[in-house]
């Protein structure tokens, strides 16, 4: 009887302690020693759950000194399983594998704290800290001086636990039930969410009625979950987030009854999506299947959670990828022995490469890429704004019907593996034709396909390639010109024919006949004459230019300058009368005089025909939404100053504090910072300084002096004005000069 009143006393203490101080960490020095006392032990800790990440810290008074204790939220550590499972735990030996073995077969004891001090823990005592039934921490007893914990001291941890969780939940700032922030920001009045909860058959009908009959958008009740349950909210965004790729047992229909879907961001870091993310006992199911150590919990809302799972997710997102790749899983458990038996007519594999297909277009990519590995799922990139994305992974057992499925769309030979082959293939999205360049490549892993989805429709006009003012006035006088050569030069994919098309679209009017030839003809405009040369039949960009000239043309376009044959035929076209426009594969303006004079072209020749050289490349963009305006810094400026050279700093007018921007990260970006792609430029134009450079076959750096000296401003200047004028930053400027 007296220990029992000696109990109350102690728990009124507990009480009145936290009642006194505003703060759980200010209450510790004076709550440690009664709550030791109280179970006769030597040592506690209480852990505090992060709601932004998926562990504990326990934070624990030494003498003077704040020590900090991480721990995840798994079976990797005793307190670890207690967040996880919301079970109280008594251990009378901690070492004891065969006792911690029999509660999980994944618990283990964190005994890296005993090996850094003296300190030996004999017995824990371990209880969940919850209020409204949510996880809040844990608090951890440490050492029963007399005999092993019992279960007296359990009910009275219990209690205890229950004290501190009320103080936690008034610290962190949460919230009793799943919708008071609604009724705290006045969203709800308390009788129509009553009405609500008790009219509504299910939860997902629940929240379809706050957002379709009471106007609530979705963002405001995410919000409200996640406060409440103490973990981020995550909505539906497919270009942020896609199904996590794992070899568990989780069946589809499983996850759907319980709304829970496990995705992955773009890192591929696991997050378990839940609608109801206070469910232990669904956690700890789901981590089992998974077989992983490390996961984030997040809320997510029933009908967001059934989008990424493939339901309702209209006009192919990708949940419906995942269904299509759920039956492929299906058909794969069936059939593992006959890899090569499936037939790339089965329906899934039709679908999914369709889906595949219109995915990357919605997306906005430029390039797919299907990547064999030996031993492993088949893999799916997409190269979006100049960066490769993992998007999906495809079962090994039918990474052969896709390859041949894309072959047969392709008109390709299905039965020929061992070299590589190109063609092209055509879908509708929306109405439209698009166009897909297929090359399949034989690795060692298997058969490899890169696509490339051609620019659609028709040109940009010149006013929207985002030129610097003085470039534009100078290319506008050079393709004035009645005759002469204009080269675009730049890498594979650095939007040589979208400039060279605006080129063109600005120059078509009805009194000029143009021919192009192209491989492919991606861009079409009304008013040209667009002609698709075949390597394969002898019909080459040498023989096509030949054609042109007995058909009165006035402005020829020559797709790529390829070779010495090809690069003879265009200066001379040139120098006839007629202005001509190519691209080549060099880095530079001032390198592609030197390239083609060691092509073996005539000095004199060139330089009479030439009339400009446009070097380009693509850069990322910052995203419109969230791009963050700041002040440069010394750095900053120092990195300017260095890069665009003081000789012409002056023409940037940099007076006062130079305020640019840089990447932040939103919903509408994917979280990079960056959402689109713009040119810099460097324009060489042909002078009689240069000219004489060109007869006397001088030195690059002779001739990029000189060009600068007639204003030529390089891709890196370039690049460093678009960081001024706020559509990049500095770190793009760093991937153009080759991180100097």
């Amino acid at each position: 009887m007296l220990e029992t009143t000696g109990h109350q006393q102690s728990l009124e203490t507990i009480h009145s302690i936290l009642a006194s101080h505003s703060s759980l960490m200010d209450a510790y020095q004076q709550l440690e020693p009664v709550i030791l006392k109280l179970f006769g032990a030597q040592r506690m800790s209480i852990f505090q759950r992060r709601r932004q990440h998926q562990d504990l810290v326990a934070r624990f008074k030494t003498g003077k000194e704040t020590l900090e204790i991480k721990v995840p939220i798994s079976p990797l550590s005793i307190a670890g399983y207690v967040a996880l499972a919301q079970l109280p735990l008594m251990i009378a030996d901690p070492y004891d594998t065969n006792e911690l073995a029999q509660i999980h077969p994944r618990l283990r004891f964190a005994d890296k704290f005993d090996k850094s001090s003296d300190f030996k823990t004999s017995n824990i005592l371990c209880v969940p800290i919850l209020n409204a039934g949510v996880m809040m921490g844990v608090m951890q007893i440490i050492n029963k001086q007399s005999g092993s914990f019992n279960d007296a001291d359990l009910e009275l941890a219990k209690q205890v636990a229950e004290i501190i969780g009320n103080k936690f939940r008034y610290e962190l700032g949460g919230t009793n039930h799943p919708f008071d922030l609604l009724l705290h920001q006045q969203a709800i009045t308390d009788k129509a969410l009553k009405d609500v909860l008790e009219s509504s058959q299910d939860y997902r009908h629940v929240i379809q009625r706050l957002i379709s009959e009471y106007r609530i958008p979705e963002e405001k009740i995410g919000n409200s979950l996640s406060i409440h349950y103490q973990v981020p909210f995550v909505s539906f965004l497919p270009e942020k987030f896609h199904l996590y790729e794992s070899n568990s047992k989780l069946n589809p229909s499983y996850l759907k009854r319980n709304f829970v879907a496990v995705i992955a961001d773009v890192k591929d870091k696991p997050i378990v999506l839940m609608a109801e993310p206070n469910n232990a006992a669904l956690i700890m199911e789901i981590e089992s299947a998974m077989g992983i150590d490390s996961y984030d919990i997040a809320v997510g809302l029933p009908n967001h959670i059934m989008q990424y799972l493939g339901e309702n997710a209209g006009g192919g997102a990708p949940g419906e990828m995942s269904e299509i790749l759920d039956e492929i899983g299906t058909s794969t458990e069936e059939a593992d022995d006959s890899h090569d038996e499936l037939s790339d007519d089965a329906p899934a594999v039709v679908r999914l490469v369709s889906r595949i297909l219109h995915d990357a277009k919605r997306l906005n990519a430029s390039d797919i890429h299907i990547d064999p590995e030996k031993n492993g799922p088949t893999r799916v990139r997409m190269r979006i704004d100049g960066v490769c994305r993992d998007m999906n992974q495809v079962p090994n057992s039918h990474h052969s019907a896709v390859i041949a499925r894309i072959k047969i769309m392709s008109n390709l030979n299905i039965a020929e593996k061992r070299v590589p082959q190109d063609g092209k293939l055509a879908f509708r999205m929306g109405g439209q034709l698009v166009e897909v360049r297929v090359a399949t490549i034989p690795t060692v892993a298997g058969e490899g396909v890169v696509m490339r989805i051609l620019a659609s429709g028709g040109a940009m006009p010149i006013d929207k390639m985002n030129l610097a003012d003085s470039n534009m006035v100078r290319l506008k006088t050079m393709i004035q010109k009645p005759h002469g050569i204009l080269l675009v030069v730049g890498p594979t994919g650095s939007g040589k024919t979208t400039t060279l098309h605006a080129v063109l679209g600005y120059l078509n009017t009805p009194e000029k006949k143009i021919w192009t030839a192209e491989d492919p003809v991606e861009i079409t405009q009304a008013g040209l004459q667009q002609v698709q040369v075949s390597p394969k039949i002898g019909f080459t960009f040498a023989n096509a230019l030949r054609a042109f000239l007995r058909a009165d043309p006035d402005i020829i376009l020559i797709g790529e300058m390829r070779d010495k044959e090809t690069a003879h035929a265009g200066i001379e076209a040139s120098l006839t009368g007629h202005l001509v426009l190519s691209t080549l594969h060099t880095n530079s303006a001032p390198e592609t005089i030197t390239r083609l004079l060691d092509l073996g072209l005539d000095p004199v020749n060139f330089s009479d025909a030439c009339v400009g050289i446009l070097a380009q490349r693509l850069i990322r963009t910052l995203c419109g939404k969230c791009k963050e305006k700041y002040q440069a810094t010394d750095d900053d400026i120092a990195f300017i100053e260095r890069q665009y050279g003081k000789a012409y700093l002056d023409e940037l007018q940099l007076d006062g504090p130079l305020e640019i921007y840089r990447a932040k990260g939103c919903d509408d970006c994917g979280d990079t910072g960056y959402k689109g792609r713009t040119g810099v430029h460097e324009l060489l134009g042909m002078t009689p300084e240069l000219r004489s450079l060109v007869y006397k076959e001088a030195s690059v750096s002779e001739m990029k002096k000189q060009a600068m000296n007639d204003g030529m401003r390089t891709l890196v200047q370039d690049a460093i004005y678009k960081v001024i004028k706020g559509d990049t930053d500095l770190a793009q400027v760093q991937i153009v000069g080759g991180g100097d």
